[in-house]
């Protein structure tokens, strides 16, 4: 599996690089984050519905696989 469900013993450099630079976008802001935010860290073109796509599928791949948790707005945040 290329994104492994979080535990408590694995760490995030398990991840893949895309991955690793997605979850230290999520915190380095100071509260939920909306992907087109998230896309404008890494440097991804957001104003193309075609490139921010993906980059919510990834968000929703780490929601489920426990690394990020998505508020019922759409926003998403790190796990407490």
């Amino acid at each position: 599996m290329l994104i492994p469900h979080r535990e408590p013993d694995l760490e995030e450099t398990m991840l893949p690089p895309d991955y690793q630079r997605i979850l230290a976008a999520v915190r380095q802001t100071a509260g939920p984050v909306m992907a087109r935010h998230v896309g404008e860290m890494p440097g991804v073109d957001v104003s193309v519905r075609a490139k921010l796509e993906p980059l919510r599928g990834r968000l929703v791949r780490l929601v489920d696989r426990g690394w990020l948790r998505k508020l019922p707005d759409g926003r998403f945040t790190t796990r407490l």
